[in-house]
């Protein structure tokens, strides 16, 4: 999209060169003002030139107001037209955001929402020509103006010659030679000089004012068009071409995703399969394992069967051990009793005696 083209804001140039003119010739109407008012005011025998003037004056002013509206109105659109764009460039949803609802645009999208809502045909040639012709009428008095401000110079040629006629017609029937029918043509041939150079001077102004108008309702209808072909009317146009381009691309959209997934099943398998070896890797490190661990069982149980029976053996044998020294000690005692009777027949004591010694 040609973005600095529909962004250029042309009617905001005219408006400065307006108002560059209008300082102008206020400067120059006041540097002169003394030759000025002498030439169209004073010794004026007859108001027709002062009225012919004002009159041309007053139709350049009006036409230069009403250009400078339609400036100001052709700004305002401008500035909808870079909204519009901006607010495709940041990929809005409604492009309408921040426009006036009134701006030429907002229009021109409306229509075509409401063609497209009524099942018409959107036909781009017919809303341009509208657009056209829309705008061609708001032209009405500018081009009036335009057409009849030379022809009022012109008209006050004649009025003044018809007074410069009427002059020199006094001064022949003047049997007296008077001076005052020469004054009147005098006055005329003023008159017819001064609308002249007014209406001259107010249609080049003018005309050139007039032009550059047109130009930029034809940059502003030029950006509408180009927005409208370029943006609108693919969004709201399905041609057969349109169909199949859409089509080949949904194709390739399809393709391109058929070939993904072919990758990624490719990929999948290629998973599966490492996962399979994995998986058999671990069951057999498992199976080794249980191996081990059985192994270590049966140790385990031979160790415990062992400690059991060391333990037994050396619990009967302590036995053993603890009985041999009853009998020992059951010997010791006997012996010890034996003792003590010999002791007591060695010695022939009683058995009290014996005691208590």
């Amino acid at each position: 999209m040609d973005i600095q083209r529909l962004l250029t804001r042309l009617s905001l140039n005219i408006i400065i060169q307006f108002g560059v003119v209008v300082v102008i010739i206020g400067i120059a109407i006041a540097w002169n003002y003394d030759f000025i008012f002498q030439f169209y005011f004073e010794n004026q025998q007859t108001r027709t030139g002062i009225i012919i003037n004002s009159a041309i004056a007053s139709l350049m002013l009006i036409g230069m107001l009403n250009i400078l509206y339609h400036l100001i109105r052709y700004g305002r659109e401008e500035q909808a037209i870079a909204g519009f764009v901006h607010n495709i460039e940041s990929f809005k949803v409604d492009l309408m955001e921040g426009l006036p609802p009134h701006s030429i645009i907002v229009k021109r999208l409306l229509t075509m929402k409401s063609i497209e809502a009524a099942a018409g045909e959107i036909n781009h040639s017919a809303l341009s020509a509208m657009l056209t012709a829309d705008e061609s009428t708001k032209f009405g008095l500018i081009k009036f103006i335009n057409n009849i401000l030379i022809l009022t110079g012109v008209l006050g040629t004649i009025v003044s010659l018809s007074i410069a006629l009427l002059g020199a017609s006094d001064l022949i029937d003047s049997a007296a030679g008077s001076l005052g029918g020469m004054g009147l043509v005098i006055h005329g041939m003023s008159t017819a000089l001064s609308t002249t150079i007014t209406a001259i001077v107010s249609y080049v102004i003018f005309g050139y004012f007039y032009t550059r108008i047109n130009d930029v309702q034809t940059h502003l209808i030029s950006g509408i068009e180009h927005l409208t072909s370029v943006y609108l009317m693919p969004q709201f146009v399905k041609r057969s071409d349109f169909i199949v381009n859409k089509m080949g691309d949904l194709i390739k959209s399809i393709i391109h995703a058929t070939d993904n997934l072919k990758n990624t099943q490719k990929i999948y398998h290629a998973s599966a399969l490492t996962l399979k070896e994995t998986i058999s890797s671990n069951q057999e490190q498992i199976n080794h394992m249980s191996v081990g661990m059985s192994e270590v069982k049966s140790l385990l149980a031979d160790n415990i069967k062992n400690t059991q029976e060391i333990y037994h053996a050396s619990t009967q044998t302590l036995q053993d051990t603890i009985s041999s020294n009853q009998e020992q000690i059951s010997r010791l005692a006997s012996d010890l009793s034996e003792i003590k009777s010999l002791l007591r027949e060695g010695f022939r004591l009683s058995p009290a005696h014996a005691d208590d010694e």
